[in-house]
């Protein structure tokens, strides 16, 4: 009797152990992925889980800086991220990404080639565009009588604790070297130290310094100016008719978040799969709708409004953009954009 037992109770456990693999092997890949905040329709994730049979864990940054920090910890094992150019830059130069096959994302044929090839990834081996737009300045038009159309207007005591600025130091220190007159990829230290000066010298006229929270502001007429992105704004003007949104004749930033898969990914067959779902047209409109940034699908941008494609504040043409500057890697200078910005927050 006894043997007997024994034998049903190893009988029993390897029945459990087997019902515990068959589980094993029943659980969907998981798919870990790293975006901006506010930066995806979520139904989308939803979908994507349902048609690929993959889990999505999704987690969000709310600066580059952030999220370059996380990845080179080696602190966590994300599967798709969404850097701009110039950290894109950085992180190929420092063997942080792995190359992408873009054989497994035929979708990618809906990008506009205006922006493929660009110098953050002239060979499109590790990216793909997810996003573009500018910087600029949105205002209140019933707090802001005068015209719009210089970076000055943020440095202008009138509008005293009515300002908002970007908690980011690449657009805030850019705005500054853009009043000045200087390219904001200047590796000059004199002109950054200049730049530094003139921020500190702001910030009396600072209400806040803001990330995602600065359109709700704006929305809700907390303040009367606010230095933003082209997407955010969009979006504010959309929920409050007051809001308007300029691009200074100064210069601006043209920027581009893209779509990366970190080196040692353990799906990266999920991710490029990931990729291509989020190049197909109707996604792609459905998250141009939602984020109220400019998509680079030609396909999805011709199904917008045609208000909406026509907007030269979210849609401008090249001949608008002459000027512009797309934010490179600054290599060692960083470490003075980063000095400078401490100075000017402990201001």
């Amino acid at each position: 009797m006894v043997r007997k037992s024994k034998i049903g109770v190893i009988l029993l456990s390897l029945i459990i152990f087997s019902f515990i693999l068959g589980g094993c092997k029943q659980d969907k890949p998981t798919l870990y992925v790293y975006n901006w905040g506010d930066y995806i329709d979520e139904s989308i994730l939803e979908e994507f889980e349902k048609e690929a049979g993959i889990k999505v864990i999704y987690d969000t940054f709310a600066t580059n800086e952030d999220m370059y920090v996380k990845i080179k910890s080696g602190g966590s094992s994300y599967d798709v991220i969404f850097p701009s150019d110039y950290m894109l830059t950085r992180m190929i130069e420092e063997e942080m990404l792995e190359k992408i096959d873009l054989d497994k994302i035929p979708n990618y044929k809906y990008l506009d080639n205006r922006f493929m090839g660009n110098d953050y990834d002239p060979n499109n081996e590790y990216s793909l565009p997810y996003m573009w737009g500018t910087m600029g300045i949105l205002y209140n038009t019933t707090m802001v009588n005068e015209v719009v159309d210089s970076w000055d207007i943020l440095w202008d005591p009138k509008y005293a604790k009515e300002i908002l600025m970007l908690d980011s130091q690449r657009d805030s220190i850019g705005a500054a070297l853009l009043k000045l007159g200087y390219s904001l990829n200047t590796l000059d230290s004199r002109e950054l130290a200049e730049a530094g000066e003139l921020l500190k010298k702001q910030k009396p006229l600072v209400l806040a310094y803001v990330v995602d929270e600065g359109k709700d502001k704006m929305v809700a007429g907390e303040a009367a100016l606010a230095l933003t992105w082209s997407g955010e704004a969009a979006y504010a003007c959309e929920e409050n008719a007051d809001l308007a949104y300029a691009i200074p004749k100064e210069s601006t930033n043209i920027w581009f978040d893209v779509m990366a898969i970190p080196k040692g990914a353990k799906n990266k067959e999920g991710a490029l799969k990931f990729m291509d779902f989020l190049n197909r047209p109707e996604i792609s409109l459905r998250n141009a709708e939602y984020t109220g940034y400019a998509t680079p699908n030609s396909a999805a941008k011709a199904m917008l409004p045609e208000e909406v494609r026509n907007d030269p504040s979210l849609y401008p043409e090249e001949e608008d953009l002459v000027n512009a500057e797309v934010f490179v890697n600054l290599g060692k200078t960083l470490k003075e954009y980063d000095r400078i910005w401490t100075e000017v927050k402990a201001h």
